[in-house]
């Protein structure tokens, strides 16, 4: 017979019961010039990793309790990375095989978290329309519907999503607070956290918590145009080709008071004082959470207590968000201070975004677009004009490449390769030993916008004079 023990114990009889019960730690140097408490619900430090071990867990019980994953069975899942570990973890402890199909943009380390618990991992492109064949949860839905004995967690739409939250966080926050918070702040990915804590806040309450969306500045959740961005796990991505886009059955906008917006450059400096400033090395959408958490601190009283959940550690991301390689490339700020001339030195002053063409135009279309101009990034098509993300763009439509095509042939079908990207930040001479070996265009970045297009000549040859300079010098 299996020994049972007080929860108060911290000793458990399998990893899913030490799930929940995370610490609240308080902001101290981020907060100067801020009145208000400021405290943060370390989720990373569930044994699986993130807020998402409560989802999990909540969802493989429901299935169990009511059948539809039966012993022997396989977990199916689309995720962008923390659902699939947590699921394929517990999905261990009971017997079950489990398959994760994820984006393309899932950091490595995610990968090889994925596959370190055993999960059989596919990887999509990212970035399709919601009715895609490779979407990622129509190939997540199609693997479980061929596979006997599948059974398809369907995080975004499945009632024991929130409902985790509403049973365990909720009720943690309220209890560690002594009733005190005023303010609770989650990002907004499937809506499960946001949704079930915050229902269960409002209840407690009577309705004098305040809920506060954290959102990508591009995300639809908060009113933007559905354009992507850079930070993992938060926001509902909106592909211009979707028809039909359904929001997340796991999310509950009535809940949901105000939604702060944050772009990716805010975020990631947030993540980078948090790691610095406050010892907390914490993953991408916690940037997001806590900046907007951070907004709405700085408008409150003194007697208010904000709460902010941190989804996930930056240990997840130390090939992304805190690698100055990653960072360079895209034109976000620096961690570490660069000495020597970057990118933007060489490119000097921009006037506008780079002409585009939209992804459904003609050959015809794209001719004249052109011009005279040598190459043009294709874009996926918006319906109001905005900045150029990189991730968006598909290739380059040159004069040669289109040379011979019939009109009214899509232009997409006669692309070339994508342009390489280098980014504002990044030191001269690491962008030119990247792009080595390439001639024409190159796509320079500035916060992961393309800003302009400049000759990869033009970016060798500074990098070649600066060497000739410091060699002559030695």
């Amino acid at each position: 017979m299996t020994a049972t023990h007080p929860r108060t114990s911290g000793v458990f009889d399998s990893v899913t019961d030490a799930i929940g019960n995370t610490p609240l730690v308080r902001l101290n140097r981020v907060t100067e010039g801020i009145t208000a408490t400021v405290y943060v619900k370390l989720e990373y430090l569930n044994p699986l990793g993130s807020v998402k071990d409560r989802a999990a867990r909540s969802m493989i019980d429901a299935a169990e309790a009511s059948g539809k994953l039966r012993p022997g069975g396989t977990v199916v899942e689309a995720t962008s990375g923390n659902t699939g570990i947590a699921l394929t973890a517990i999905a261990a402890t009971r017997g079950y095989r489990t398959i994760v199909v994820v984006p393309d943009k899932t950091s490595q380390e995610k990968l090889a978290l994925l596959r370190a618990y055993g999960a059989q991992v596919r990887v999509t492109p990212g970035g399709r329309p919601a009715d895609h064949p490779e979407h990622v949860r129509t190939v997540a839905t199609r693997l479980a519907a061929e596979i006997p004995g599948a059974w398809f967690a369907g995080q975004y739409d499945n009632p024991a999503n929130p409902a985790a939250h509403h049973r365990t966080t909720g009720p943690e926050i309220w209890a560690q607070t002594g009733g005190r918070i005023t303010h609770y702040v989650a990002g907004v990915g499937t809506g499960g956290t946001v949704t079930g804590a915050g229902e269960y806040l409002k209840e407690v309450s009577g309705g004098a918590v305040r809920v506060i969306g954290a959102d990508p500045e591009t995300s639809v959740y908060g009113g933007g145009d559905g354009r992507a961005w850079y930070v993992e796990s938060v926001g509902h991505y909106r592909h211009p080709d979707t028809e039909d886009d359904q929001w997340p059955t796991s999310y509950h906008p009535a809940v949901v008071d105000h939604i702060e917006r944050i772009g990716d450059p805010e975020a990631l400096e947030v993540l980078h004082r948090l790691a610095r400033e406050e010892g907390l090395l914490l993953g991408g959408s916690s940037g997001t959470a806590i900046a907007a958490a951070l907004r709405v601190a700085r408008t409150l009283r003194s007697d208010d207590v904000v709460v902010v959940i941190a989804p996930d550690s930056g240990r997840s991301y130390l090939t992304k968000y805190f690698d100055d390689q990653w960072l360079g490339r895209f034109g976000f700020a620096l961690r570490d201070r660069v000495t020597g001339p970057t990118v933007a030195d060489v490119v000097g002053e921009v006037a506008g975004s780079p002409r585009t063409i939209p992804s459904d135009a003609t050959v015809a279309h794209a001719r004249t677009l052109l011009g005279a101009a040598p190459a043009l990034p294709v874009l996926l098509l918006r319906d109001e004009a905005g900045p150029v993300v990189v991730p968006e763009i598909l290739g380059a439509a040159v004069a040669t490449t289109l040379a011979g095509a019939p009109d009214d042939h899509p232009v997409i079908a006669h692309l070339a390769p994508p342009l390489p990207v280098a980014g504002t930040t990044e030191p001269l001479t690491r962008a030119a030993a990247r792009i080595s070996g390439h001639s024409g265009p190159v796509v320079v970045a500035h916060e992961g916008r393309a800003i302009t297009l400049v000759d990869a000549a033009r970016i060798t040859a500074a990098a070649r004079e600066l060497g000739e300079r410091q060699g002559g010098s030695q």
